[in-house]
């Protein structure tokens, strides 16, 4: 097969580049591979060995043969997404840049390493990161459409469990599913004004230009996520945010200026507009929690035995109690029964917990349960960081086991289901390699690729 025009001209620009780094005492770079009209560097193949070992992914067998492979897979689906006018959402893009970029700060220790690491400035790892997270969003599309649509009958889900060798089916942590019942402790209204006036005093200090608003936060914010970082949040929609702040949030315009006292469920807040970017803002914020005196703690665990010694006299059924009495507003409109939210667990969306993803205070008391006994009260923090009495139920248990297709059936329709989608993903790589042009440099063609058909 010939060079199209495009292959020549990107050949030209590289020749360029290489003598611009010459002229400059660079280390040259090199073409390893070329897939259709696109180039893959030398410089790039390190660049994504960095970034692997940036996300503590692991890497199966030499990288230097699966890095070049897995990027050339990358340009078969970004060409596919050009063929299916695949669109990428810039907000989405920005969310997961500003994540992502928190993230590689916090693993390397602070801005400056991450520039030592990849050698290069903040401002060019940005954007470097912007176009391959857009990049990704291509290729998931691309996935989405061709291959995300996989529906199988009960026979067939059957016939994959059957054929999987018994050591390789995985081991399903013990789960629990658990019902609670929380009061919460009355705050007293001093506590509450205290609070106010010292987020007035910190408001006077930034505006009189005495302190900067990131270094009242730094020291005094109660928010843990965002504290250490001068109060600053990473890039976010009106949605991601609880109503109160977000409604006086959005509003602001003025990047010098402060935002009035703002209550929310995790407590009293001002807040600074840092950037907007279409429906996405940046803020920063300095949030302080009353502070609720032990005898208000004391008071709501006598409140909570109360309802505990209601229970066991069977005045009141647990599912009443937590419906009608308890201060839980995710809980009660469910007879007290939590749902599992960890972003990544296999249990999303249901009832089931493994130990180490409830709430540690939860966790501590239920951990040795039984199946239908009640906790005694006890006092928690919540995720939301309020201290509440409260009290659980373990309603259900699982323990751990082996896979199998009657008691986790949905595991094995979902390992089922993946299983068919990476099938037909191999079959259309392979048909795609034997179209496009490939030309691997003699120095990297001794490896066992994955696919067949690179080496023409």
């Amino acid at each position: 097969m010939k060079f199209s025009a495009k292959i020549l001209l990107s050949l030209v620009v590289f020749t360029l580049m290489v003598n611009s780094a010459v002229s400059q005492n660079n280390i040259i770079d090199e073409i390893v591979w070329v897939v259709g009209d696109e180039a893959i560097l030398k410089s790039e193949v390190e660049e994504y060995r960095k970034d692997i070992q940036m996300q503590n992914q692991r890497i199966e067998g030499d990288p230097y043969c699966f890095i070049p492979e897995q990027m050339a897979i990358n340009k078969l689906f970004l060409d596919q997404a050009k063929l299916d006018s695949i669109e990428v959402k810039d907000a989405n893009v920005n969310r997961m840049l500003e994540y992502y970029m928190n993230e590689y700060i916090a693993s390397s220790g602070s801005a400056e390493k991450l520039e030592e690491y990849f050698g290069k400035s903040l401002k060019s790892i940005r954007e470097d990161l912007r176009a391959q997270l857009r990049e990704q969003q291509l290729i998931q599309g691309v996935q989405q459409k061709h291959f995300e649509n996989v529906s199988l009958t009960p026979s067939e889900i059957r016939k994959f469990y059957n054929a999987i060798p018994q050591d390789s089916l995985p081991f399903i942590p013990t789960t629990m599913e658990v019902q609670i019942i929380t009061v919460e402790p009355e705050v007293p209204l001093k506590e509450i004004d205290a609070v106010k006036n010292k987020l007035r005093e910190y408001t006077e200090e930034i505006n009189s230009g005495k302190s900067s608003f990131s270094t009242l936060a730094l020291l005094y914010s109660e928010d843990p996520g965002s504290a250490l970082k001068g109060g600053e949040m990473d890039f976010q929609t009106r949605a991601q945010l609880v109503p109160e702040f977000s409604n006086v949030a959005f509003a602001l315009n003025d990047p010098t200026k402060v935002s009035n006292i703002v209550e929310t469920e995790y407590g009293y807040h001002i807040i600074q507009l840092i950037e907007r970017r279409g429906d996405m803002g940046k803020f920063r914020h300095i949030l302080l929690k009353p502070k609720v005196p032990q005898e208000e703690l004391d008071t709501a665990l006598v409140r909570l035995d109360s309802i505990r010694n209601g229970i066991v006299s069977k005045k009141i059924s647990f599912d009443e109690a937590a419906t009608f009495l308890s201060a839980d507003k995710d809980t009660r409109n469910n007879k007290g029964i939590m749902v599992n939210n960890r972003p990544n667990s296999h249990n999303l969306g249901t009832p089931r917990f493994q130990l180490s993803e409830l709430n540690q205070d939860i966790a501590k008391v239920a951990g040795e349960m039984k199946v239908g006994e009640l906790s005694k009260p006890f006092l928690m923090v919540t995720d939301k960081g309020k201290q509440v009495a409260a009290m659980v139920k373990v309603a259900n248990r699982n323990d751990g086991h082996k896979a199998n297709i009657n008691n986790d059936y949905q595991i094995i329709k979902q390992m089922a289901e993946n299983a068919r989608r990476q099938e037909l993903t191999d079959d259309w790589l392979q048909k795609k390699i034997e179209t496009i042009y490939v030309r691997i440099d003699p120095q990297w063609k001794g490896c066992d690729f994955k696919y067949k058909g690179w080496l023409k």
